[in-house]
């Protein structure tokens, strides 16, 4: 095997190819302190324990209109992620903040998503933190699509997952060691649906992968499970709020699995879609098998928030 120059091997690095290159609209490093948009150049050094330990944080923020929705709620979560995982930023919260206006900018798209990744930082392949000198600092704008009405229309195919709710001393960090959701995601491929939906050891309903999930009980009442063994969710707290100011019944409770089969419907929260119908669960129909009026109030109420409320860039 050829050793290479640094020169003839940045070269070949270069060459190789980028799958889906073309998502990618803008990155920033906070080691290199500067935007680029050359997809070639996302890359992220091996020793970083957020690469090889899982060992750091992360927050997805979609947009539309350029406006960022719910940015300060995502910064406050991530805050709150750092704290649980004892990692400090390279640089102050507000800077952090800055630089994804920055590069949502750079992106030069009105519609799309951010990617924010804090990782514990290079300097090892051990365990102990102590090897990393300084956390990392990776913003990445991506491609978006807003989603069609007929997505809406259909509503998302949900199952049980055979893979367990998280613990509830992780379920609250947003980290990046994420394999049971990528078993979830793996799950629901290989079963032909869209959403695997854990429960917790008292067989109450969690969480989907990459998403809140919750109802509309039998009363017309929203209700979404408890944050114990699901992450609290932009999303999902902001449908809440929107829906209590609306003068409608919200309530964050235990949703036993068995309630499922009386529920008038079930919907699914998260940065891009906002807020789905899930219109079958475990190979039935929720309901009559077609989005509710809760769903598609709800969608429309977020959305109007996101281009009222979203932080412009």
């Amino acid at each position: 095997m050829q050793a290479l120059s640094a020169e003839d091997y940045l070269t070949k690095l270069l060459a190789v190819p980028r799958p889906n290159a073309q998502a990618v609209l803008a990155f920033y490093e906070h080691r290199v302190g500067a935007i680029c948009t050359d997809a070639r150049l996302l890359l992220a050094p091996l020793d970083d324990h957020l690469c090889h330990r899982g060992d750091g944080i992360f927050e997805s923020i979609a947009y539309r209109e350029r406006r960022l929705f719910q940015l300060d709620a995502h910064l406050e979560r991530m805050k709150n992620s750092a704290a649980g995982l004892n990692i400090v930023p390279p640089c102050p919260w507000e800077e952090v903040r800055q630089r994804i206006i920055d590069v949502a900018q750079a992106g030069g798209e009105p519609v799309g998503g951010i990617r924010v990744l804090i990782g514990r930082g290079a300097g090892g392949f051990g365990i102990s933190p102590q090897e990393c000198p300084q956390a990392s600092l990776y913003i990445i704008a991506l491609r978006g699509h807003i989603p069609t009405e007929a997505f809406y229309a259909k509503g998302l195919a949900a199952f049980r997952s055979a893979i367990p709710a998280k613990q509830e001393y992780l379920a609250r960090i947003k980290n990046t060691n994420y394999l049971p959701n990528v078993l979830m995601s793996e799950e629901a491929r290989t079963k032909g649906m869209d959403v695997a939906i854990t429960f917790d050891a008292h067989n109450c309903m969690a969480e989907a992968a990459i998403a809140n999930v919750g109802i509309v009980d039998a009363s017309g009442c929203l209700v979404l499970p408890e944050f114990t063994n699901a992450l609290p969710g932009t999303t999902a707290i902001r449908a809440m709020e929107l829906a209590e100011a609306a003068g409608k019944c919200v309530q964050q409770r235990a949703i036993p699995a068995a309630e499922l089969d009386t529920v008038q419907e079930m919907l699914f929260f998260s940065s891009s879609p906002l807020c789905v119908a899930i219109t079958s669960f475990d190979g039935k129909p929720v309901r009559d098998g077609k989005p509710g009026a809760f769903a598609l109030w709800l969608k429309k109420a977020l959305l109007q928030a996101m281009l009222t409320e979203g932080t412009a860039f």
